[in-house]
Order: structure tokens, then C-alpha cells, then sequence
């Protein structure tokens, strides 16, 4: 079980949403490089960024914090990002700059064509975010909400060939509500590709649950409010899952 520590980017500063809403931020750091820097010394095996601002005007709008964050860290730990990635310019320059995973949600619903393209010119290095309430799909930075059953696309997305899935809970996205295990599982029964939970991860309760359902195919979690308000260590969480998870390896995660 990977467990991911989460920056999210709004204005340069490293913030959290509730339930996607811009307008409910909380800044939680002035050096986003810095709360990457400490992450990675906590034991991260991975970090996850999303480019708000980005995600709202359909192209990347914090360059220089994502920068100075592939600066800051370790060139050995992997950074996935999400947020306004719309082109394969956009995909080519992250993968060049020093990120690992690209994450495409909005584009892969609106341009299907442009995620089994990006699959088929960057493979292995492109994740592809469902973000759903009650079971539908939104898009636009959580603004939107389509017809379309997140199950569907799913199966659609792997066989374009990408690397996992992230699945995200809008209604308990930055909640602490604790993540929604009956809806990941349900995805990732209906997928082969490995599938990282995200939205609501509040305890050490939910890390127990979500190693109890890793032979589901639930391979990962995003961490996100829980870490920034103290309701969850990290280095604490993480041992816990590999206690857990994988008691007898080393629990690199998904393609990690």
C-alpha cells in the first residue's frame, strides 16, 4: 500500500480544498518545495501535486512551484501531477522537467483521442483521474458533472493503456469523512489496472481498511487534509500499511 502525500497548488501556495470548492482554501504553506522536502523526509515513496489553478483554466498555471519542487527532492522519490494537462506538449514537458506520472482526468473525458494518445506516446507514465460523485464523473476542476458512470470509463481508460487509476470522492474530498471503500472497491473489481484511492483519508482506521481490500486491486491512497491538520502521521501511516500490506517486502506501490 503506497500512501501519497498530496501539495496542491493554488496561487504558488500549497493549500487544501473542501469538496473542490476554490473558494474554500486553506493555505497550508508559503514553500510548497519546503512541504515537499518534508514529506520526503518523513519516508514518501511518492508525491502527488495538482495544479488548481491549472485545473480551472485547462493549462498549467504554477510552473515555479512545480519546478522548485522537482528541485527540492530527492531525484529517486516519484511526483505525479494533475491539473489543466489538455495536450501532449503539456504531458511531454512534465515527463522532461522531471516528473514521473502525469495525471489526466478533465482531457480524458472530454478527448478520449487525446488520452490514448498520450498512453500510446508516454507509456507506463500516464494515471488517469476519475473524479466522481455518486458515482458520476465531474470535470472542469470538480465544477461539472457529466452523465457518465465512472465504472464505464474506467474499463474504457485501461484498455487505452494507462498505468492505474486515481479515484476520487468529491463528497469527501478534504472532509475527513474517511475514504469511501465500498465505491473504490467496486472500481477496481471492475478494472485490472491498479487503482489509488483518494478523498477522506482522515485516521490510522482508514489505512486498516484500505490494507484489508489490497487484494482487491486497491493498491494506493492519496493523503491530503489529514496529514496538513495533524489527524494523521505520516511515517506512522505508512508503517502501519506496510505492516499490514506487506510484511515481508520493502510495499513500493504501484508501479512505483
Amino acid at each position: 500500500m503506497l500512501l501519497i502525500p498530496a501539495i496542491d497548488l493554488k496561487d504558488g501556495r500549497c493549500v487544501r480544498l473542501r469538496q473542490g470548492d476554490l473558494a474554500d482554501a486553506t493555505v497550508f504553506s508559503e514553500d510548497p518545495a519546503a512541504m515537499a522536502v518534508q514529506w520526503a523526509e518523513l519516508g514518501a515513496r511518492r508525491l502527488h501535486l495538482v495544479d488548481l489553478n491549472g485545473a480551472v483554466a485547462g493549462k498549467p498555471r504554477n510552473r515555479e512551484a512545480i519546478e522548485a519542487i522537482i528541485d527540492a527532492v530527492d531525484e529517486d522519490i516519484p511526483i505525479q501531477i494533475g491539473g489543466g494537462i489538455r495536450d501532449l506538449d503539456t504531458v511531454e514537458y512534465y515527463l522532461d522537467h522531471g516528473i514521473s506520472y502525469v495525471i489526466i482526468g478533465t482531457a480524458a473525458v472530454k478527448d478520449p483521442g487525446f488520452l490514448s494518445d498520450a498512453c500510446s506516446a508516454f507509456p507506463g507514465h500516464i494515471i488517469v483521474g476519475l473524479d466522481a460523485r455518486d458515482g458520476k464523473v465531474a470535470t472542469d476542476g470538480w465544477s461539472k458533472l457529466t452523465r457518465h458512470d465512472v465504472v464505464d470509463l474506467a474499463q474504457k481508460f485501461e484498455d487505452y493503456g494507462c498505468e492505474s487509476i486515481i479515484y476520487t470522492d468529491i463528497g469527501r474530498d478534504g472532509m475527513l469523512s474517511g475514504v469511501n471503500i465500498e465505491a473504490t472497491v467496486r472500481l477496481a473489481q471492475h478494472v485490472r489496472v491498479p487503482v489509488i484511492a483518494s478523498g477522506g483519508v482522515a485516521s490510522l482506521d482508514d489505512i486498516r481498511a484500505l490494507c484489508d481490500v489490497t487484494s482487491q486491486g486497491v493498491d494506493g491512497a492519496i493523503l491530503g487534509r489529514s496529514l496538513y491538520e495533524g489527524t494523521l502521521d505520516f511515517a506512522a501511516a505508512q508503517t502501519l500499511a506496510d505492516t499490514l500490506c506487506n510484511p515481508e517486502d520493502d510495499a513500493t506501490g504501484p508501479a512505483a
